[in-house]
């Protein structure tokens, strides 16, 4: 977790030490604080009594699969729990999440900064990666090394991870060139690797020892209709995850019976691969129902260990509850007959109470619940340095491009005034003929009839026409006379790897229409089987549209020159910020145009491209388009989290530029946004809000036009505060938010009422929770820079109307000036000083949110607790003590020694039941030696102890020693 800093008010730091270093009275505190008692961090559902609810983590953290390291196998001593889950387009992606007791987690570390360098995920030349990107990781621990497998959608199918350090390590990336859905990786007894796969049927391959290549297939292992009629069984049937337990394999996974909610099923079977390996094929899988209670599904099962060697699992399942996200529950099982059943009798209610499976010890249970997977941030570019962050790419040099092919049309025969139809084909059965009795101009058009399909049309080829990396002007003049009232026509391209829509349009009946677009053709493309062709939208059933006849006229496809953007080593190269790892930007960042270290404490971001209004959904058939925020590149986010949230920033606006837009957003496909506008030199700061329906086409501009009574001119000021509240219980289902602004962080103004609801796009357009963002984007030039200060939150919105209060900050700080620092290791205490130093300066000064209060008291805490875990032992003295017995005239006598074994002199005092004696100043390897009397001819069984003192590092320190003599007898 990132410390807040002093910043720019309230004491210097030369003062904070004389403030808080003896137990100091804290500016502003008006009585005595309470006893530090710090909250549970915003995404920990942990009570504090031994007790969790459900769901987990209050935050979108979808497809989740969880691994147990055992204490044996790791340098903690204890079992530690890694979790892996779904981010998409999100950068760094992958993230791996950690935790003792599975309830409390942190993100310690990603997968990889980004997925590739193309163009989907990088916001580049048109394309994106939303509802793509890296979906359903799985997270495996193998002989001393730790596995991902996940699947892409569209950056070339699955792929395999691997690194020996799952927290600091770099991880080794094997394509396998091949798409797997929702892949499972399981090794078998034998350590053969395995994925399995599929979506309503379940298959397997099997990989190479290395796990660098497939190397056998098995089809169908079980499918959906092995148990057709089940009540458990229907819609979903995915995300399976496969276990060994107690002599049986089985498999976790997903269904959604029409009428019911999601729910779990598990599949058992003596043998991994079913019907391949069983006598006569058959299917050996079973399958029964173990959870269907308030929609808890997919995800993984979860070794706890006992006592004895026995193992508990428990089930790790998320639970749609958007706009949030899909939120983890962990939720016990009762084993009977070797099968689980989840919940309490198979009910999960939600915001239901268990008790927590691992039970860990005070100190370190307080210091779990701070620990979150969203922080508030001050921008001081000091987290910790991980591997991925240099993670390396090799460039591609951009394809050489044939200027002779530039400028020229590429169609033959494209306004059909030649007397043959050719070189335009017909496919999918239509017909093609000349028409001159009216074209759009010239002498003929070209008249397409007897369609039976959406895709029948003309066609022609282009072998050798086409470029990799150029943008072409594709336009078109169409008229029908009869059908629907409009019908939307595609120009298409087809290399054979399925249609590629290069523009479109909506052509209204009885009148010439012309459909025009641009479209950059992708290094996939075959450039040697590639031909263009005229469509209307497929779909099954095939709508009317597929039967109407139309004329075509004036086709054209001419290159451009290119002003295509390439991957460079500079956008990709590491430029000395590390950001806290609960930071994801949406998609790969440009590296050249962000920085923590431009200017100290602050967050910049530059505008390094202007928004086209170009870019559409290549997840959706239709084509929908994105809107300027939502193509908006180097967009820095993190999840929200529930019930509420607020989220507050402090922007320089100084350095915009005409056309620049920036601002704090709470986004999904569906956003609102709270941001500066400039133009014509004048800053303007107002609200957007985007709302369902989703319109396919749009004037970007006018829908992210301010809504009125929003709007705020801001004159000549050159800094802003703004913040965003965010409320997902009024109602639960929605997120409705508000805006608010200042000019000094203390006096705030709403902006407008509260706008939304903004609720789950069914579209699966983006497929994630809702997050909070920090954005610059530029309609007009580059290079307009803006800078943020702070990004802080709290779980208490304005609306509440609740006073501020500092009871927590008061605390907290308070505690930390009764600690010794002798008690704790260097850099701990010193991590613990900085979030001081910050919650003090703060305290020092006037508030205007609760955010300002809870930022610093939340990082304080946090290095607190941290402290309570990491306190250091006492130093112990080196010294070697013995106790012995002997006769002398019939009595027995008690011979002590302590021997000084450390470099310094110490003083020794040693006590017996027959008398004690000091030996000062006893020299380093000298040893101090008394022989006490016991005046009897026999002793029992006893303890001779030692109190040696001396220097260790500068401190005094006692070190206890006891040496045990045996009973002794002396005489007949």
């Amino acid at each position: 977790m990132t410390a807040l800093r002093p910043r720019r008010r309230g004491l210097a730091l030369a003062a904070v030490g004389a403030l808080v270093g003896a137990g100091a009275a804290v500016p502003g505190t008006a009585h005595a604080a309470e006893p530090w008692s710090p909250r549970p961090s915003y995404t920990s559902t942990d009570r504090g009594d031994g007790t969790y609810t459900v769901p987990l983590l209050r935050s979108d953290v979808p497809d989740i699969s969880v691994e147990r390291v055992p204490a044996a196998e790791n340098d903690e001593g204890r079992d530690i729990y890694y979790m892996i889950s779904t981010t998409m387009h999100l950068s760094p992606g992958a993230p791996i999440m950690k935790s003792y007791d599975l309830v409390n987690w942190e993100i310690v570390n990603y997968v990889f900064d980004r997925a590739n360098i193309g163009d989907s995920f990088s916001l580049r030349n048109g394309q994106n990666s939303y509802g793509q990107g890296q979906w359903a990781s799985s997270l495996r621990y193998h002989d001393g090394m730790f596995y991902v497998a996940f699947n892409t959608n569209n950056l070339g199918g699955a792929y395999i991870y691997r690194t020996d350090d799952i927290e600091n390590g770099a991880w080794q990336r094997t394509a396998l060139g091949r798409g797997l859905h929702d892949p499972s990786l399981f090794f078998d007894h034998d350590g053969t690797p395995y994925i399995f796969y599929g979506n309503g049927n379940i298959s397997a391959v099997r990989l190479n020892a290395g796990l660098t290549a497939i190397v056998a297939e098995y089809p169908n292992v079980f499918t959906a209709n092995d148990y057709a009629g089940q009540p458990f069984i229907g819609g979903l049937f995915e995300g399976a995850q496969f276990y060994y337990i107690d002599g049986h394999y089985y498999a976790v996974i997903i269904t959604w019976p029409s009428g019911q909610g999601r729910q779990v099923v598990m599949l058992r079977s003596p043998e991994l691969l079913g019907r391949h390996t069983a006598p006569g094929g058959v299917n050996t899988w079973q399958a029964r129902g173990v959870l269907n209670s308030n929609g808890f599904a997919q995800g993984s099962l979860v070794p706890i260990a006992r006592p004895g060697g026995a193992t508990d699992w428990y089930g790790m399942f998320f639970r749609d509850t958007f706009p949030i996200g899909r939120i983890p529950a962990l939720i016990p099982a009762t084993w009977s007959d070797g099968w689980p059943t989840f919940g309490t009798a198979g009910v999960v209610p939600v915001e239901g109470a268990f008790d927590k499976p691992i039970r860990l010890s005070p100190a370190e249970e307080l210091f779990e619940r701070q620990k979150s997977i969203v922080v508030s941030d001050d921008f001081a570019n000091d987290a910790p340095h991980k591997a991925y962050m240099d993670e390396q790419w090799t460039i591609p040099t951009p394809p050489a491009v044939d200027e002779s092919l530039i400028g020229v049309e590429l169609l033959d025969n494209a306004g059909f005034e030649s007397d043959e139809v050719s070189p335009w084909a017909a496919q999918f059965g239509a017909t093609l003929t000349r028409d001159t009795a009216d074209p759009a101009t010239g002498s003929a058009a070209l008249k397409v009839s007897n369609r039976t399909l959406n895709g029948s049309g003309p066609h022609q080829y282009l072998a050798g026409k086409l470029q990799h990396g150029v943008t072409y002007t594709v336009s078109a003049k169409i008229k029908y006379t009869s059908g629907p009232s409009s019908i939307r026509f595609n120009l298409v391209a087809d290399w054979g790897t399925g249609v590629q829509v290069m523009t479109f349009g909506t052509v209204p009946a009885g009148q010439w229409t012309t459909v025009t677009g641009q479209y950059t053709l992708p290094a996939s493309a075959n450039l040697s089987n590639v031909k263009f062709a005229v469509e209307t939208p497929w779909a099954n059933p095939q709508p009317a549209t597929s039967s109407v006849e139309y004329l075509l006229d004036d086709v054209s496809i001419v290159g451009q020159r290119s002003t295509t953007e390439h991957p460079t080593e500079a956008e990709i190269r590491p430029n000395g910020s590390r950001l806290d790892m609960a930071w994801e930007w949406n998609h790969a960042p440009d590296n050249r145009y962000w920085s923590l270290t431009d200017r100290e404490g602050w967050l910049r971001l530059t505008t390094g491209k202007v928004v086209t209004g170009n870019y559409v959904y290549t997840k959706l058939s239709n084509r929908a388009e994105l809107a300027w925020f939502e193509e908006a590149r180097n967009t820095l986010s993190q999840r929200t989290f529930g019930p509420r949230q607020s989220a507050e920033t402090r922007m320089d606006i100084s350095r915009m530029r005409d056309g620049d837009v920036a601002g704090l957003a709470a986004y999904n496909r569906g956003f609102s946004y709270v941001a500066v506008k400039r133009a014509g030199g004048v800053n303007t700061l107002g609200v957007v809000n985007r709302g369902q329906p989703f319109a396919v086409d749009l004037d970007q501009s006018t829908l992210e036009n301010f809504l009125p009574g929003t709007t705020v001119a801001l004159g000549d000021a050159t800094e802003v505060h703004v913040k965003a509240d965010l409320d997902f219980a009024a109602p639960t289902g929605q997120l409705w938010t508000t805006f608010h602004y200042s000019l000094d962080g203390l006096t705030w103004t709403q902006l407008g009422n509260r706008v939304g609801p903004q609720v789950l796009d069914g579209s699966l357009a983006h497929f994630m929770g809702h997050r909070v963002g920090l954005f610059n984007y530029a309609t007009q030039q580059t290079g307009g820079q803006v800078d943020f200060d702070h990004f802080l939150l709290s779980d208490t919105l304005t609306a509440q109307n609740r006073p501020l209060d500092t009871t927590a900050l008061d605390a907290a700080i308070a505690y930390a000036g009764t600690l010794d620092e002798a008690q704790y290791p260097a850099d701990a205490w010193a991590a613990m000083r900085a979030a001081l130093a910050a919650a003090t300066s703060a305290r020092a000064g006037e508030f205007g949110t609760q955010n300002q209060i809870d930022a610093p008291e939340r990082a304080l805490s946090y290095q607190l607790a941290r402290l309570g875990v990491l306190r250091a032992a006492t130093p112990e003295l080196p010294v070697t003590v013995s106790a012995q017995t002997r006769c002398v005239a019939g009595k027995v006598y008690l011979a002590v020694q302590a021997r000084n074994d450390h470099d310094g002199p110490v003083d020794v005092v040693v006590e017996t039941t027959y008398g004690e004696r000091s030996f000062p100043a006893v020299a380093p390897g000298a040893n101090a030696y008394q022989q006490f009397t016991t005046r009897a001819t026999a002793i029992p069984a006893g303890t001779a102890t030692f109190r040696i003192t001396g220097t260790v590092d500068g401190r005094d320190v006692t070190t206890v020693r006891t040496a045990d003599h045996a009973a002794t007898t002396c005489g007949g």
